[in-house]
């Protein structure tokens, strides 16, 4: 029984040669080392550090390279309570990551400021910052952070290389 393993989307095996156009082929490369950002703010970052151990092994999905500089990072994971002095902070590594890049609002409190309603907590990282995937819980578990990143990298797949940018869509965990 012959076996096809998965090279890119939209790609054909004929005989020693494989087939496949070069946006496909640079989206399954970028999909599939995605390094990210860790904006750990809050308790979420504890959850974040667990999806990076061998439990639950984030390196299977490419982004075992945490980043802490922002220009080496494709995607910024923001895990936890954004207050408004930390937002301007948030706001500037964000600016200085290089294009493409994405945005994973991680737990209640990054989503929608979570229970405190303050005046000095922002509601919801996605004021300050465009977000690509949200993921719910008061922490969340890793495996929902792990879901959130295959959802993301649905999202790198499909997203055009040559042309103009589309327009950014949010999905939900």
């Amino acid at each position: 029984m012959k076996r096809i393993t998965e090279i890119g989307y939209d790609s054909k095996i004929e005989g020693e040669v494989i087939v496949s156009r070069l946006d496909a082929v640079l989206n399954w490369f970028r999909k599939n080392s995605v390094w990210p950002m860790p904006m750990g703010l809050a308790c979420c970052a504890i959850e974040l550090m667990a999806a990076g151990a061998s439990r639950f092994d984030i390196s299977r999905f490419g982004s075992e390279v945490m980043r802490f500089s922002p220009r080496q990072s494709d995607v910024m994971i923001v895990a936890g309570t954004v207050t408004y002095k930390m937002a301007t902070a948030v706001k500037r590594i964000y600016d200085q990551m290089a294009e493409p890049k994405w945005v994973i609002a991680m737990g209640a409190c990054a989503s929608t400021g979570g229970m405190y309603r303050s005046y000095a907590v922002l509601q919801g990282v996605d004021r300050i910052v465009p977000v690509d995937v949200y993921v719910a819980g008061c922490p969340p578990r890793p495996e929902a952070l792990l879901d959130a990143l295959m959802k993301l990298q649905a999202k790198v797949a499909r997203q055009p290389i040559f042309g103009p940018n589309p327009v950014r869509s949010v999905s939900h965990c």
